[in-house]
């Protein structure tokens, strides 16, 4: 495998452990568009992709951009209670000083992101890009390999979610996919991505 030089970091559910209020959150906006939504039905959604959680909870698709807007909003209200999950600081540390470039994609809203990591002390990416369309990732990648010159077999993605295996299998680049966030090993495993971690400093061994 050629050496990897950029790492590209999901947000939710990989650097920040943003489920708990995501799940308060998703329950909210559903309740808000008359769908019920329980807690055991959040949790097995976790072991399902993007298109069959709409189907399962009935989300109508034309009002998803507006609910995710809605979501971010929400979701900065809680911005500096959020947590960093345990060891992920230490290894973006460690990968900097290792001389790699850091990048940052995410659905979440780049002031959501900078007011995070300024709280985190963290303010050690390259570069932080926000795609609000909920299937646009791999769109967002394709935007950043073209803006920075990028080469794709030098670059590696780190995410939590199916629809990140996905986006990254359609441009081309590799993908470490994480245990700890959104979606279950289970079907992470089903997807098959280039590597598959249970804990961050896995990272730093890869």
């Amino acid at each position: 495998m050629v050496k990897k030089k950029t790492i590209i970091f999901d947000f939710d559910g990989t650097i920040a452990d943003t489920l708990p209020y995501i799940f308060k959150i998703i329950k909210k906006l559903a309740n808000d568009e008359g769908i019920e939504i329980n807690d055991r039905q959040i949790q097995q959604a976790r072991d399902k992709s993007p298109i069959d959680i709409i189907k399962m909870f009935n989300l109508p698709l034309l009002k998803l951009p507006f609910l995710i807007v809605k979501g971010q909003r929400m979701l900065k209200e809680n911005i500096l209670k959020i947590k960093l999950y345990p060891k992920i600081k230490d290894g973006l540390l460690s990968l900097k000083e290792k001389g790699y470039r850091l990048g940052v994609l995410s659905s979440n809203s780049i002031e959501n992101l900078n007011l995070f990591f300024k709280k985190n002390k963290i303010e050690i990416f390259d570069f932080i890009k926000s795609s609000n369309n909920f299937f646009g990732k791999a769109w967002a990648l394709q935007t950043i390999i073209k803006e920075y010159k990028l080469k794709k077999e030098e670059i590696i993605y780190v995410g939590d979610e199916v629809r990140d295996i996905e986006a990254c299998r359609k441009v081309g680049i590799d993908i470490i996919a994480v245990t700890w966030g959104f979606n279950s090993k289970k079907i992470l495993e089903k997807y098959r991505p280039t590597f598959l971690i249970d804990d961050p400093n896995q990272l730093l061994n890869l």
